[in-house]
């Protein structure tokens, strides 16, 4: 069992390989397509640039902080309704980046006139990579629980043991009434396991965001066009802040530690502009329409957004709408799908500018 990520991993190498050597050079001849205009400024655009690394790093920092501040605005604690309300908004954010800005932007890439028609045009690698790392996403939730309750219920089987012995050595048998007794032990086991499903859902929803985050900050930094950064960088402002709010309220949840805290928002808020720093790095080589480009860039998005779009509908919606608080406030339940069809649709709206 040691050696199956070791082969799993050869296998995706030599995969990758003979994906990328199928595109003949011949198709160098696309990188020639792009235009030279008024847009194409290299100093204009560097200023822009630099000014896009300040902006969305405070922005990034402002929206993943401003749920861990709850101690400081007790209406954003996560027992509150605002917290709820707030968290469907994020989580429709959350859900549109997927399915508007990802995925989008995964299937340009791999079906670009500059990659070979065969395979990219014969078969849809996109929907296949999307729904492979959804499912993916599913078993790691699935096996972490698993391992999780199997330990647990070791330990409680312990516990039990030992509770049912008197101090006199001698054995009883309890009831095990619904409602009566154990009640503490259930409880302290049910909010464990709660527990434990927030730390997996925040720190899977941070490698969804910091992979796509890291490709949206390549391709601004590659780039010399003025007129395609200035737009995006309000847009990536925007969207930074309320992604960085949803991956907030999910590391709340999970109740982490100080230093993993300052880990997480650390990696979330410096992973776009990384990439930004690594594109201007790459100018003099990268090409936006090389084959070997579209194709790493299309399959990380591809993974992205299934990742994405799985945890947003399960992790996120279904879990909180399907949950008892919003199950048993009707009104809260309202307000929260309005958050949602409002952050949903104002992050769709995005996709104009980004």
């Amino acid at each position: 069992m040691k050696s199956l990520p070791k082969s799993l991993s050869n296998a995706v190498v030599f995969v990758l390989f003979i994906i990328l050597s199928s595109s003949p050079f011949a198709l160098a001849k696309c990188e020639e397509k792009i235009i030279t205009n008024g847009c194409h400024d290299e100093r204009e655009s560097m200023k822009l640039k630099l000014i896009a690394l300040v902006a969305i790093s405070v922005s990034s920092v402002i929206g993943v902080c401003l749920p861990l501040l709850s101690h400081c605005m007790p209406s954003l604690t996560p027992d509150s309704d605002m917290f709820a309300v707030l968290k469907a908004f994020t989580s429709g954010v959350i859900l549109a980046t997927g399915y508007m800005h990802v995925l989008p932007d995964s299937f340009s890439a791999l079906m670009s006139d500059c990659l070979p028609r065969h395979p990219w045009k014969k078969f849809p690698f996109t929907a296949f990579v999307a729904m492979m790392s959804a499912l993916l996403t599913l078993m790691v939730d699935s096996f972490s629980m698993s391992v999780y309750k199997k330990l647990s219920g070791r330990a409680s089987e312990v516990d039990a043991d030992n509770g049912s012995r008197h101090e006199n050595g001698n054995v009883t048998t309890e009831n095990y009434e619904p409602g009566h007794g154990h009640g503490p032990a259930l409880e302290m086991n049910h909010k464990s396991s709660q527990l434990l499903r927030h730390r997996v859902i925040a720190q899977v929803l941070e490698l969804g965001i910091v992979v796509h985050s890291v490709v949206i900050g390549l391709a601004m930094g590659a780039s010399d066009n003025r007129c395609t950064i200035r737009p995006l960088i309000a847009a990536l402002c925007f969207h930074q802040m309320f992604e960085g709010i949803g991956l907030g309220g999910c590391i709340l949840q999970a109740e982490y530690e100080f230093q993993m805290k300052a880990i997480m928002v650390f990696f979330f808020s410096v992973t776009t502009p990384l990439g930004i720093v690594i594109g201007i790095g790459l100018t003099k080589v990268y090409s936006a329409t090389s084959p070997t480009a579209l194709i790493v860039v299309g399959l990380l998005n591809a993974s992205s957004a299934g990742l994405l779009n799985y945890m947003a509908l399960v992790d996120l919606l279904a879990a909180d709408f399907l949950g008892p608080k919003l199950q048993k406030n009707m009104k809260l339940q309202a307000w929260s799908y309005v958050a949602v069809l409002l952050g949903s649709g104002f992050m769709s709206l995005m996709a104009k500018w980004a």
